[in-house]
């Protein structure tokens, strides 16, 4: 399921640590926001592993799901294609 992950950080450090977590789950589409095509298991993953670098007080983490029905009318202005895992086939 593609997944949107946007967020707002305040301390550099934090930030540069679930930057460096993010790119091991999708690929950044803008400074603070990355497209992640997650498993429920992988997103519930992911969800303990940003819980354990913000700081709730400061920080804000967004997550959107984007279901199968609304990716095919994500609209795109210049470069740019919707993040998805490439097919992996088995022989």
């Amino acid at each position: 399921m593609l997944t949107v992950v946007s967020y707002d950080i305040v301390s550099d450090s934090r930030r540069q640590k679930l930057a460096k977590l993010l790119e091991g789950y999708g690929e950044r589409q803008q400074y603070s926001l990355f497209e992640c095509d997650l498993s429920e298991r992988k997103l519930q993953e992911l969800e303990r592993r940003i819980k354990k670098i913000v700081d709730k007080n400061e920080d804000s983490v967004r997550i959107y799901k984007v279901c199968s029905k609304c990716m095919e009318k994500i609209i795109i202005i210049g470069n740019g294609v919707v993040f998805r895992e490439p097919d992996v086939i088995i022989i």
